[in-house]
């Protein structure tokens, strides 16, 4: 089929990159002039791994990227929004979708054939329905299941993992106002073969998006809430608790060979030092802002919130076990990005982490392997010590905490061993990633 996709950002270059991949003629649209030249250079502008590889794969041959949104609409047989949503506080912001839906809708009016436009963006219960539809059929002078059809299509892809979460889904959702709406995406992704599809609605199909989202980051702030009362209680550590609870064969199934299966599922069933990144964080917020608007107030998902909020404040609680001053104090943070494999800063707990050790006056040494560029512009103008290696990040410091899962910090142990410090440094483990026993002076989320 021939594809285009309006906005170059994560989910539209993943989703365009990967398509091409599996064989349809893709076009990238974005305004950003830059950012179109690096695409059909074979450059990636995001970081994701495995991205860069297939962009140069398929650039020039399956995929290209432009400015032009019409032309592509017009040589097009299926269109996906792709454009951000950023969200205030209150409300996501709809300009962007508001606005390539009128912009599709003035290139529809140029065309014959039946075309299907599918949101991808992460937009509440609604939107399609009421917001994009009627932008469509104003600029188009067309009607929608008649002309040209609407679906919904929601991502699941996880940052860092997003390529392999888009060419090996778990599910596929298709929403659409029709028949031939759900026929047309069904053929776009029949090149998926042995994935559950499910065909409804289009408020369904985002309502699936952000009851996906809010699940997960709600299992988080239990586990962070448990991990929390077990610190509190003493002698027990939330790492064995969550494993007894991991264990229950509901959660991680023992098959007929007698092996157990454990999902993926269980990694969110883990205590920390809270979630961030670019949806959690925005989409628990927005479905509790949009229920809130229709009268129904969410109090679990407003909890999930409050106590992600609080749990930043952990780390510097477990620092001053050990420290009543950290004026001058070398601290070293490992990891800037909420997750590893990614750059992104996002709603990252390391953000008021730091913000809080700054205004302790302590002496910060950062190293994230590649998320250093974004916490520079985060930080400008701050006092912090960027480093290379993990080396040179806790050489003489006096704390050194964990707030990025790497798996290149399983060598921290090894370094202190061969580093020469006159007392022993304090490691907080904001992620639980080393074992308690692998240092000498060891505190960690959910250990009392």
């Amino acid at each position: 089929m021939n594809v285009s996709i309006i906005g170059a950002g994560y989910v539209g270059l993943v989703s365009g990159v990967c398509l091409s991949e599996k064989g349809h003629n893709v076009v990238c649209v974005d305004n950003d002039q830059d950012k179109v030249d690096l695409i059909n250079s074979g450059i990636s502008p995001i970081h994701e791994d495995g991205l860069n590889d297939l962009l140069r794969k398929n650039i020039g041959n399956k995929l290209k990227s432009t400015i032009d949104l019409h032309d592509a609409i017009i040589n097009s047989n299926v269109s996906l929004i792709a454009v951000g949503t950023p969200f205030d506080g209150n409300l996501i912001d709809l300009s962007y979708v508001r606005q390539v839906s009128k912009e599709i809708g003035m290139s529809l009016k140029e065309k014959n054939n039946y075309h299907v436009v599918i949101v991808k963006s992460t937009v509440v219960p609604g939107t399609t329905d009421n917001v994009v539809i009627p932008l469509l059929e104003k600029y188009s002078g067309k009607k929608v299941g008649k002309d040209f059809g609407v679906g919904m299509n929601p991502e699941f892809l996880r940052e860092g993992v997003a390529v392999d979460d888009f060419m090996n889904p778990d599910r596929i959702v298709l929403g659409g106002v029709d028949e031939i709406t759900h026929d047309i995406m069904k053929e776009l992704y029949q090149v998926f073969e042995g994935v559950d599809i499910i065909l409804t609605n289009n408020n369904t199909a985002e309502m699936i998006k952000y009851t996906s989202n809010s699940l997960l980051a709600t299992l988080i702030s239990f586990s962070n809430e448990i991990g929390n009362l077990c610190s509190d209680i003493g002698d027990i550590d939330a790492l064995e608790v969550m494993k007894g609870v991991h264990l229950d064969k509901r959660i991680s199934p023992i098959i007929e060979n007698g092996q157990r299966v454990s999902p993926g599922m269980v990694t969110y069933l883990e205590a920390g030092c809270g979630f961030g990144g670019s949806c959690f964080p925005k989409d628990v917020k927005a479905l509790i802002s949009h229920g809130m608007k229709l009268g129904s107030e969410m109090k679990l998902l407003q909890s999930v919130i409050d106590i992600n909020n609080k749990q930043p404040s952990k780390i510097l609680e477990l620092i001053h076990k050990h420290f009543d001053s950290l004026v001058d104090k070398k601290v070293a943070v490992m990891g800037l990005a909420f997750k590893p494999k990614t750059d992104d800063m996002r709603e990252s707990p390391s953000i008021p982490i730091i913000k809080s050790l700054l205004q302790k006056n302590a002496n910060i040494y950062a190293y994230d392997p590649i998320a250093q560029h974004e916490a520079e512009i985060i930080f400008a103008g701050e006092n912090i010590q960027y480093c290379k290696t993990i080396h040179n990040t806790i050489k003489d410091a006096e704390i050194i905490i964990i707030l990025t899962s790497w798996p290149e910090f399983d060598q921290i142990p090894g370094v202190i061993e061969n580093c020469t410090f006159v007392n022993p440094p304090l490691v907080v483990d904001g992620r639980r990633f080393l074992l308690k026993n692998s240092v000498e002076k060891y505190e960690g989320i959910g250990l009392s």
